[in-house]
């Protein structure tokens, strides 16, 4: 009951969407190895609409068609799947990561400065407490 010319393209078209998002995740995994959150291609707006589209796909695919596939397109479909599920995975990690690395940076900056804006306390005949002048740099604990 296999509709294998109308599915064989769904197939490959998903198969390659999967194949350009690996391309872009694990570019994304170099730069963030290398320390350049910068220079990642996953924010590019091309790749954004690139994402959306595999969404749609693999939204609208059901598993029957993938196993009514001849074998050598199945076993494409069901290898780049699983490269897919693994390099998100990573790159998930290694955002979070970065995420953590960076909101531990901004609350360690905002302790300091808050440390050294304290007021000395000063003990004699004028020891009247000063308020610290206003802070430029507020924070949240939840970055």
């Amino acid at each position: 009951m296999s509709n294998e010319p109308k599915d064989t393209p769904r197939i490959e078209r998903l198969i390659s969407l999967a194949e350009r998002l690996v391309e872009v995740l694990e570019a994304d995994i170099a730069a963030l190895k290398a320390g350049k959150p910068g220079d990642m291609k996953s924010m590019d707006p091309e790749n954004q609409k690139l994402s959306a589209l595999y969404g749609r796909e693999a939204q609208n695919f059901d598993i029957r068609i993938a196993k009514s596939a001849p074998p050598s397109l199945r076993q494409r479909f069901m290898a780049i799947t699983s490269k897919f599920r693994d390099v998100l995975q990573l790159h998930a990690r290694m955002i979070a990561r970065v995420k953590n690395a960076s909101e531990g940076m901004v609350q360690a900056i905002a302790r300091e400065v808050e440390r050294m804006n304290m007021p000395t306390r000063i003990y004699g005949p004028s020891s009247a407490y000063k308020a610290p002048p206003p802070a430029a740099m507020m924070f949240n604990k939840v970055v």
